[in-house]
């Protein structure tokens, strides 16, 4: 898969690891920490350069959501589709997007994945099944919910799915009731995922929805429903992987609450805890369950030699996120000559 290192040659353990480990082997932790790893390394750097106004689009960075992107899609084929949010950037490299198109996107280049017209905000990889990144709350969930709808029409023996992914304050949104409910009715072959983590912009859950509203959708709706600890990826892969198996097998739509946090402020690379509106108690308290982390000490428990294995993990990230960022800077601005491609109508 594009960007990742998958190690060879590493003595493995034979032992279980907490509740859910036992199910997998430690060359899966290995990958796993390998794309937690490229994608912490990507977001660090768009971090420390966004200050050199080369970026040419606001940034909502994943620093502290990885895991939730990468569970999700070490389930997922290219062939499935893969719908995101403004919040994007972990989703676009868990489903393999390219790391030099992306960057080039964030720098207005005309090799970004969009062309250089849609920034960070809309990311798109179509070889990898990477279908969009919409930055209006809750406007991606109908339109995966139409692609479901065509892989069911167009191929009954198609086991193909289509993933949407959203926030907390989407929730709260009409469209994603009505799309709940229309794809429960027709049984279509799609994954709701909710990335809940506690803020709307700057505003609390408990501000704006009932106590464990979320919690309770499974209860309004018949739909197949999963919760856990978004940070943890081991739970994150087993729970996501149980419900894209009974969506493959033609029993409807599935949801997955993923409980995490970001440590960056809402939009920018910047902290924010100047601000007030969440605490530094919260944050500790869930900076102490970094996902990062909390893999490395997976691997801890089931690879000899794990600290060589992750700093050949980590180096090789880090050239791999330095390359990509000289090829956006090297890229060519896009033509003025061509700013009526891709327009529907003239």
């Amino acid at each position: 898969m594009n960007g990742y290192i998958y190690l060879k040659n590493v003595v493995i353990r034979d032992i279980g690891i907490g509740l859910y480990c036992k199910f997998m082997k430690a060359k899966k932790l290995i990958s796993f920490y390998s794309k937690i790893s490229l994608i912490r390394q990507m977001e660090l750097k768009i971090s420390e350069k966004y200050s050199e106004n080369k970026m040419r689009c606001p940034v909502h960075l994943s620093i502290g959501q990885e895991s939730c992107a990468v569970g999700i899609c070490e389930n997922l084929k290219k062939t499935d589709s893969l719908y995101s949010t403004h919040r994007s950037h972990a989703h676009y490299m868990a489903k393999g997007g390219s790391l030099k198109k992306m960057l080039a996107e964030m720098y207005g280049k005309k090799n970004g994945c969009c062309k250089g017209r849609g920034g960070s905000m809309h990311l798109f990889d179509d070889s990898v099944g990477m279908k969009s990144s919409i930055p209006i709350v809750g406007s991606s969930i109908a339109i995966a919910a139409g692609n479901a709808l065509a892989l069911k029409l167009k191929n009954k023996n198609n086991k193909n799915i289509a993933v949407v992914i959203f926030g907390d304050g989407a929730i709260e949104e009409g469209i994603f009731y009505e799309t709940l409910n229309f794809s429960i009715i027709k049984k279509l072959p799609i994954l709701f995922v909710c990335e809940n983590n506690l803020y709307s912009i700057m505003t609390h859950i408990n501000e704006r929805q009932p106590k464990n509203f979320i919690k309770n959708i499974n209860k309004l709706y018949e739909v197949p429903f999963a919760e856990c600890n978004g940070n943890k990826i081991d739970e994150v892969y087993l729970k996501s992987q149980n419900l894209i198996k009974n969506i493959r097998n033609k029993k409807g739509p599935g949801f997955l609450l993923l409980n995490t946090y970001r440590h960056k402020e809402h939009c920018g690379p910047g902290n924010d805890l100047h601000l007030g509106y969440r605490s530094e108690i919260e944050f500790k308290n869930w900076v102490k369950q970094d996902p990062l982390q909390y893999c490395k000490k997976l691997i801890s428990k089931s690879v000899n030699d794990y600290e060589k294995l992750i700093s050949r993990i980590d180096t090789k990230n880090k050239k791999l996120c330095m390359n990509a960022f000289k090829f956006a800077e090297n890229s060519p601005l896009p033509s003025s000559t061509n700013i009526k491609d891709k327009v529907y109508s003239q």
